[in-house]
């Protein structure tokens, strides 16, 4: 999204590293599980994209923060490590909601805390009790972690009260958001695509978007912003709708998946919404209810979507919330710098549509 300069990746990594290895330090005298426990964080948190703190980073100096003059143990990185912890709490949560137990093509928290369980001889039920256990208290801990750069970051106390109001709003808004997903999915008829958005919105935009963004602008002396929030609001939500597109049509590299990964997994997006609202739904849901069962059958249930005008309903409701972030972004009181860096992350939202 935001191209972030090694320097600055490798400043962001080193306050990761630090938080991390605090947390081992202090787990090392407590036993062999709280040691593997720190090693499946430590190897959780490690070669992320670093998007969230990218946008802290870029977001600091678009509105004036001095870049230059930020050492190597500024608050900058701290605070942008604190989002990245953030972010790999909520994955870890999130996979355990999924059931899900590999990570990139690897064993993720609750897959590590299986094959440790069955080592010691667990049975099936006593595994899964394990994993469970792990991944709740792994996310708990990155939370707390998260919670703690910012605590001892070196702010000013009104910029730690207003940093402290952003990750409370992220936190809480994305709780709320995770809970309405497993319950739309849980659910024996579909949401309609409003609360479905809205779920895209709280469950994604505001930590991904709106609270880094937020973030920066505080440490660059910027207390309240709010044609920022809105702006960052719009385009996280417009990410997390260009991401359900490509879940749907994207490619292999785009997903960085099997294509059709969502039609695969009967995943209620808006996208899905949108179809079920229209007249061609019985056709769709008759394409969707095969779709598991191979690459022919997922090409069908693409055209079939396509054909209902749900895939050109949900690019235009990106593309509108990218025109309106780019309008909230040119507001007079939007220092120049920052109309850049919203207008060019519009862009390269824009550029993500499959």
């Amino acid at each position: 999204m935001i191209p972030l300069p090694e320097p600055h990746r490798a400043l962001i990594d080193a306050a990761i590293a630090r938080a991390l290895e605090r947390l081992s330090r202090r787990a090392a005298p407590l036993g062999d599980g709280a040691q593997h426990l720190t090693a499946a964080i430590s190897a959780a948190a490690r070669d992320g994209k670093r998007m969230r703190p990218a946008l802290v980073v870029a977001s600091f100096a678009a509105f004036g923060g001095d870049i230059a003059g930020a050492g190597d143990r500024s608050a900058l990185w701290d605070v942008a490590a604190a989002f990245e912890l953030l972010h790999t709490a909520f994955l870890v949560h999130d996979d355990l909601i999924d059931r899900d137990v590999e990570r990139r093509g690897v064993p993720n928290i609750a897959g590590r805390f299986r094959e440790r369980a069955r080592a010691l001889g667990a049975d099936e039920r006593g595994t899964a009790v394990v994993s469970d256990a792990a991944s709740v208290v792994a996310g708990d801990l990155l939370l707390y972690e998260a919670t703690r750069l910012i605590a001892s970051a070196a702010v000013t106390e009104p910029q730690r009260d207003e940093l402290f109001a952003v990750l409370d709003e992220a936190v809480l808004v994305s709780a709320v958001g995770e809970l309405a997903d497993a319950e739309h999915a849980a659910r024996a008829e579909c949401p309609d695509a409003v609360a479905l958005l809205t779920t895209a919105h709280d469950k994604t935009a505001v930590y991904s978007f709106r609270a880094p963004l937020r973030a920066g602008a505080v440490l660059a002396g910027t207390l309240a912003h709010d044609p920022l929030a809105a702006a960052a609001a719009d385009l996280g939500l417009a990410f997390q709708l260009v991401d359900d597109l490509i879940g749907t049509f994207g490619s292999r590299q785009q997903a960085g998946r099997d294509p059709g990964a969502d039609l695969r997994a009967s995943k209620r997006t808006p996208l899905i919404a949108l179809a079920r609202e229209s007249p061609a739904w019985p056709r769709v849901s008759s394409a969707l209810a095969v779709a598991h069962t191979g690459p022919i059958a997922v090409r069908r249930a693409q055209k079939e979507i396509e054909a209902s005008g749900a895939r050109a309903e949900l690019e235009e409701q990106v593309r509108y919330r990218l025109r309106r972030a780019r309008a909230q972004a040119a507001a007079p009181e939007v220092p120049r710098g920052a109309v850049v860096l919203l207008a060019s992350l519009a862009d390269a939202i824009e550029r993500r549509i499959p």
